[in-house]
């Protein structure tokens, strides 16, 4: 008998967990996938990670970076999700962490190692209109809710607010920070109404008679928690038909450009105008229009041979390279009134006079939402377009805080005061898109809104609701938000009922809001009050926040 075995296999050798000195914190930042957007917001992160080191410095604790910057890419992001695992390979598991964030972040570059991170951790965002830290700050914060672990969260304009150092110190010292939560509240029993009972039926509609989301790819810009499973999503009646992008491309290439160009026409005889030029790298032109076109027939027909209820398109990464944006295509689809598109044998006009709800960047928390509503809606005569919005940025107007909600060109023009008349077309931006193509550009209409987030906590299904209005702002205060943050992507001027700013930064678990028109305040109110209803009756748990008023 020996002590020992004898073998030829290789043992790999595991590295030993490595230590940080006390009172040290790490500090790591997750950057996007499209290094032109990681080179460009490098100085954004440069002074968002000055200011996360003065604040820790003041309060006695030291602060390392978790890798050093790479000077040949001129920047210092985690660029992917293997780097960032190689990353946290050097990271001691059971160090204070912060994760800064000053950009549009790709989460799942840094969910592997925050998943298995023991220490406390901290994500922090800049508040600023150009490069919206405060935007991926909302995305990652919803990603570690779906997957359960445990954060805190703090952002700031510039750093010198009192309620971001008090926060900051808060956690060096306890490990955890609290928010005021007392806006929310859970959905208590609805008085009987008609509200009520329309909720309840089509919500037991749904559950019998099912639904079924297409989905052109999964999991755009690392948004892990716009990934729904289905596990989850049968239990509500709705179902997840996976398509792939190279499907749609496809479809485009038996489109005619007699058909790509009827639906131009169409648009412009309503009204829109588009912004040409003939620089295809910086300017949007007539070929990018006539893609984006073929892509709206394509999407239509390819939901039509399937029974779709919904469809989602990721366009980034997959499609970013081939062909111009989606975004006007998904305007277009969630409008009622659209050019019109014919079945294959020109029998058909598909969806006649109804909109195919759209879900941008396949975040499945927007398909059961605008499903949901679209139906909502249109039982009650209303107008069922929707749309969900990044939340952008924001300031005080007036007396009152109005958020700027902005969505890269996609907007229903039933959102915009006169339609199509309204609507402009604008290339996007090439650090983004370097293909080109049209957004639907425009200022939001003032009226009331229901406004909405369908997210995974705790293995379940939650939605939060509240109310808000859509405001009308001076036209130079309008287009001194637009020209701060991407003036070629339409904007609504919100301010929520009863939610100030760091309520709902601390609450929202979504880089994105869903956003409805009611007819008036009164018709908002009931619409809600049937859309809790119907979200309630499919299982689903219903949070109201702020100043709701409910029968």
């Amino acid at each position: 008998m020996t002590d020992q075995f004898q073998s030829d296999y290789r043992f790999p050798k595991l590295s030993s967990a490595a230590t940080t000195p006390a009172r040290t914190v790490i500090l790591i930042p997750s950057g996007d996938l499209r290094e032109s957007a990681n080179t460009a917001s490098w100085p954004a992160q440069q002074e968002l990670e000055r200011i996360v080191t003065d604040v820790v410095q003041e309060s006695g604790w030291s602060i390392q970076r978790g890798f050093r910057p790479d000077e040949e890419r001129r920047h210092g992001f985690i660029r992917s999700q293997r780097m960032g695992i190689e990353v946290f390979k050097d990271i001691p598991p059971d160090a204070p962490l912060i994760v800064a964030t000053a950009n549009w972040q790709y989460s799942h570059h840094v969910l592997a190692g925050l998943r298995t991170h023991r220490g406390p951790i901290l994500t922090v965002a800049n508040f600023a209109p150009e490069w919206p830290g405060l935007v991926g700050l909302l995305n990652l914060n919803a990603s570690l809710t779906k997957m359960g672990t445990e954060y805190s969260t703090m952002w700031t304009v510039d750093g010198t607010d009192d309620w971001f150092r008090s926060g900051v110190h808060e956690w060096l010292d306890t490990g955890s920070v609290t928010h005021d939560a007392s806006h929310v509240r859970d959905l208590p029993e609805l008085v009987d109404s008609e509200e009520k009972r329309l909720g309840e039926v089509l919500g037991d509609q749904l559950l019998a008679d099912k639904a079924i989301m297409g989905i052109f790819d999964e999991g755009c810009m690392g948004m892990y928690n716009a990934i729904f499973d289905d596990a989850l999503l049968n239990q509500i009646g709705m179902y997840k038909e996976r398509l792939s992008q190279s499907a749609l491309w496809a479809e485009m290439q038996t489109v005619s450009d007699e058909e790509a160009n009827a639906i131009g026409r169409w648009l412009i005889d309503e009204g829109m105008t588009f912004r040409l030029g003939d620089d295809e790298a910086t300017e949007l032109t007539e070929g990018q229009l006539r893609l984006q076109y073929k892509m709206y027939i394509a999407a239509l027909r390819i939901a039509d041979d399937f029974g779709l209820d919904a469809v989602g398109i990721q366009y980034q990464q997959g499609l970013k390279d081939v062909c111009p944006a989606s975004d006007l295509v998904e305007g277009l689809l969630n409008n009622e009134y659209r050019p019109p598109v014919t079945s294959r044998d020109g029998s058909r006009v598909l969806w006649e006079g109804k909109a195919l709800p759209n879900f941008n960047e396949v975040d499945e928390g927007v398909a059961v939402d605008a499903l949901v509503t679209n139906r909502i809606w249109s039982a009650m005569g209303m107008d069922p377009a929707t749309t969900l919005h990044d939340v952008r940025w924001g300031g005080e107007h007036e007396g009152q805080y109005v958020w700027i909600y902005e969505i890269s060109g996609s907007v229903p023009p039933s959102h915009l005061p006169e339609g199509y008349h309204n609507a402009e077309g604008w290339r996007q931006n090439p650090v983004f898109f370097p293909a080109g193509g049209s957004t639907i550009n425009g200022v939001s209409k003032p009226g009331e809104i229901v406004w909405s987030r369908v997210y995974i906590e705790d293995g379940g299904l939650h939605i939060d609701i509240g109310r808000g209005s859509v405001v009308d702002l001076p036209a130079d205060e309008t287009r001194r938000r637009k020209e701060s943050t991407n003036p070629e992507w339409p904007i609504a001027n919100v301010v929520l009922h009863g939610v100030d700013r760091n309520q709902f930064m601390a609450r929202h678990k979504a880089n994105h809001v869903q956003v409805v028109y009611g007819d008036d305040a009164d018709a908002a109110d009931r619409a809600l009050t049937a859309k809790a209803s119907f979200f309630a009756r499919i299982g689903v748990t219903v949070h109201l926040c702020g100043e709701v008023n409910v029968a």
